[in-house]
């Protein structure tokens, strides 16, 4: 009976904690409306009109990063298209378009799943979806050495576990800097639950 006890609380504790990585990660993700003014030419005017403005506005805003907002994710409705206005010598035409969308954004504290792209003896470099993140040695747990050569890496004293370029990582953003097009976060892996979730090179 205490052993099935024992086993209920650790349970539990287990889906209290996927709960609150759960939560933490869609913490990053938000469905916000935004503006963009966007100009055509008026060799689509017609028919499809609204076709071409919505293309374009994906093609210009998908994959982008405002500082303000983050990176938008993808366009999910376009909510208004304003009226047109030409522009005086060259006949295009602007309309302004408010638009619904997914914006990824990471906050310090939050817990993200990364995989790295460089290592040196400062650290290494890892990318979450469009997000880079520097992870400095000081902040990579003490019984992890770094190691030179063809493929630099941090390995444990008994070997067991590798950080290396194209390795997936949990780790937690500690800052983050901002400008107007780009996001960049420092990280770390010296917590609980963090560090390596996979090792390709250790599947082959």
């Amino acid at each position: 009976m205490r052993f099935l006890r024992s086993s209920l609380r650790r349970s539990e504790r287990e889906r209290r904690k996927r709960a609150r990585r759960e939560e933490r990660r869609e913490k990053m993700f938000f469905h916000i409306v935004l503006e963009r003014k966007i100009q055509l030419h008026p060799r689509y005017f017609g028919p499809h009109l609204r076709d071409k403005l919505v293309a374009k506005l994906m093609k210009e805003v998908e994959g982008t990063c405002s500082g303000r907002h983050g990176f938008v994710v993808a366009i999910t409705g376009v909510e208004d298209i304003g009226k047109g206005l030409i522009r005086e010598g060259t006949g295009f035409v602007t309309f302004p378009v408010k638009y619904q969308c997914v914006v990824f954004r990471p906050f310090k504290g939050e817990i993200l799943e990364a995989v790295v792209t460089m290592v040196n003896k400062m650290g290494f470099f890892a990318e979450a979806g469009p997000v880079q993140i520097f992870v400095s040695n000081h902040l990579i747990p003490d019984d992890m050495e770094y190691q030179a050569g063809d493929m630099p890496n941090y390995t444990t004293s008994d070997g067991s576990v590798k950080i290396q370029k194209d390795c997936e990582v949990r780790l937690k953003i500690m800052g983050t800097r901002v400008d107007a097009t780009e996001i960049f976060c420092i990280g770390t892996i010296k917590d609980d639950f963090l560090g390596v979730i996979s090792d390709p090179s250790a599947a082959s």
